[in-house]
């Protein structure tokens, strides 16, 4: 019976072994290296190597390293070049992967120091990983050249620049570039084409420090890429489905990191660790340094929430071939950490770590920097100078065009009330446009050598010539009203006149200004408030009015649309608030502008608002005046109903 027994249990064992060994097998064989030491020839292998999306699934890098290796050298032995040559390929990859850019790049030059002898596909690969390696090494003058050449083969059609921009601090410049050459390749239909857009200007957005801003698209792109995946009209491949998901945990990582400059530690977490996880399944390392910050931020929400197990957790992590600046982020944290949990030893450390990072950045990627810069410049000069030029040609056009339909629309004003009304809306609009073109311009004469020359005292004497058209259009006005009896007509032309005058002070203090870039504020609004003073004589002289804007100064494009939402303000003040008595009458001004963040409040101690204010804000054109400058400033104006009187107040960057 023992012996029966012993006899079955053998036999139990022997086939649970041959189960485990089969389950191994099988578990082998459904790996991409295994299927890849499986194929057959060389040229498969390579197809099959980059055709992989998930070749580091289960097998790391330095598995397929070791593979391609082997491989390599029995093809050597046997003097196969063409095989040897795509084995270096693909070893040239897998450098680039582990984030060995060094031996990646020596590489990939001795392959293309022969490219006659290469395939298309191997030029094409070659030329991607020196382009990757040349960023990750912050030779940007020798990406450019990579670039130059990839265009020359025809495997694309321009060299952009947003991306070195980007990664030289340029991010305000790097997304200017990028709307005006990616924007208007994309149709109106391409859902997944609209969400690597969007995603990529809100985080040049982020990167700018407008976080606000910046979340504003990111939320766009993932609606859009929401459609994308939703959409069962289109078919979909399972490369397709995989870089969706990549694009996903990236876009909702950088929503977390904007959640975390606004101070929004709980909505950024869950955000964060879903996109580490995702981005951590990509077959190569194009998101090694997304994962990376992304780890950096989650650490910082943990940090700020006092949750230093998981922040300590967090930044233990060891990365490979941290950046510079991630190496100086990630130890901070470890000071702040170190300091919140009171060891203040290892707080120091970490501080003087840092400190020497930053000493000797800044002594060598000074000067870097700088030659980078030069080059960059300049063969931006040589390739698009031409273009800029005619494109200037073709503004300045447009600009003379411009002023002589403002011309045009001015003499409407003697027709009627209505055609007024009318061609000052178009003429705030078009002079706003103008405005904005004249920066464009600005901005496109600083890349030509010798365009600045003579730009002080034109633009002197552009603002003072437009100063003094608008005082004529106001004396056009004040005529006018002479000339008219109708009292809602007068109201209407002086209204009228009075946002004229304040347009024509911002040139006015700009052509006064040695600064012809800045506006002073404190002034103009002393200024601004004298004038429409002036217009209301019998009203609004007995009003206390505080002004709070020392030392901030706006740009013409912030000036312009602020200067016109504060003379509605104050005039709609004294018109309206103190009906009776004006003597106890309050209003203050607060401006204050902090690097790209603004804030400002308007406030009066008067009657307040009536209470069909929702159904006049469509009807009244003061109210829609103000909505749409606001809107120009990338804000909402927000009106609070007080006990006494009324306040607005909005945010703008």
């Amino acid at each position: 019976m023992i012996h029966n027994l012993k006899n079955v249990l053998s036999i139990l064992c022997f086939l649970f072994l041959l189960v485990v060994s089969a389950q191994s097998e099988e578990g082998e064989e459904t790996t991409s290296l295994k299927q890849f030491q499986n194929t057959n020839t060389p040229q498969e292998r390579f197809n099959f190597f980059f055709n992989a999306i998930d070749r580091y699934n289960v097998n790391s890098a330095y598995d397929w390293l070791d593979t391609i290796k082997i491989y390599l050298s029995n093809a050597q032995k046997t003097n196969d070049t063409l095989a040897s040559k795509l084995y270096r390929v693909m070893q040239t990859q897998v450098y680039n992967d582990l984030g060995e850019y060094d031996k990646s790049t020596t590489l990939a030059k001795e392959l293309y120091a022969s490219k006659d002898s290469l395939d298309s596909t191997s030029r094409r690969i070659v030329l991607n990983v020196l382009d990757d390696n040349y960023a990750n090494l912050q030779l940007f003058d020798k990406q450019i050249e990579i670039r130059k050449e990839k265009r020359e083969l025809g495997l694309t059609e321009n060299v952009a620049f947003y991306d070195i921009y980007s990664n030289l601090g340029l991010h305000r410049k790097a997304r200017n570039q990028y709307i005006m050459e990616v924007k208007p390749t994309i149709a109106d239909n391409d859902s997944y084409g609209l969400a690597k857009y969007h995603s990529k200007v809100g985080n040049y957005l982020r990167l700018d420090n407008s976080a606000p801003t910046a979340l504003s698209e990111l939320k766009k792109a993932k609606a859009y890429l929401d459609v994308f995946i939703n959409d069962i009209s289109i078919q979909k491949t399972e490369e397709q489905l995989f870089q969706s998901d990549l694009l996903k945990a990236e876009i909702e990582g950088n929503i977390g990191k904007c959640h975390v400059l606004l101070n929004e530690y709980e909505e950024a977490i869950p955000l964060l660790e879903n996109s580490i996880e995702v981005l951590k399944t990509s077959p190569n390392n194009n998101y090694r340094g997304e994962v990376i910050e992304n780890t950096l931020y989650l650490a910082d929400a943990n940090l700020q929430l006092e949750r230093f197990f998981k922040a300590k957790k967090n930044l233990d992590i060891d990365f490979d071939n941290m950046g510079t600046l991630q190496n100086i982020k990630r130890n901070s944290l470890l000071a702040a950490y170190y300091d919140r949990v009171e060891n203040f030893k290892n707080a120091a450390t970490y501080y003087k770590r840092n400190e020497r990072i930053k000493d000797s950045l800044n002594e060598k990627q000074s000067s870097i920097i700088k030659q980078q810069l030069v080059t960059i410049v300049a063969n931006e000069d040589l390739e698009n100078s031409q273009r800029l030029i005619d494109e200037q040609k073709k503004i300045n056009e447009l600009a003379r065009n411009e002023m002589k339909a403002k011309d045009e629309r001015i003499n409407l004003v003697f027709i009627s009330l209505i055609f007024t009304l009318l061609g000052f809306a178009g003429l705030v609009y078009a002079y706003l446009k103008s405005i904005k073109n004249q920066r464009l311009i600005a901005d496109q004469k600083y890349i030509i050598e010798n365009a600045l020359v003579e730009k002080d005292s034109l633009l002197k004497e552009i603002h003072h010539r437009v100063k003094n058209n608008l005082q004529m259009v106001s004396s056009l006005l004040s005529l006018q009203t002479k000339n008219t009896r109708s009292k809602a007509a007068i109201v209407a032309l002086e209204e009228g006149k009075s946002r004229v005058k304040a347009m024509a002070l911002i040139h006015q203090k700009l052509y006064q200004n040695d600064d012809l870039s800045v506006i002073e504020m404190q002034g103009y609004i002393e200024s601004l408030i004298n004038s429409v003073q002036s217009v209301y004589k019998k009203g609004g002289h007995n009003i206390s009015i505080t002004i709070d804007a020392e030392g901030t100064e706006l740009d013409i494009d912030r000036a312009i649309p602020f200067g016109l939402i504060l003379n509605e303000l104050v005039s709609n003040s004294f018109k309206y608030a103190f009906p009776e008595n004006d003597e106890n009458g309050k209003i203050y001004i607060h401006l204050r502008k902090n690097g790209d963040q603004g804030y400002f409040e308007y406030t009066d101690n008067g009657v307040g608002l009536p209470e069909d204010t929702e159904e006049r804000t469509h009807s009244s054109m003061g109210i829609r005046l103000m909505n749409r400058l606001v809107n120009q400033l990338q804000s909402k104006l927000n009106i609070d109903k007080e006990s006494e009187g009324v306040r607005f107040w909005f945010n703008f960057n």
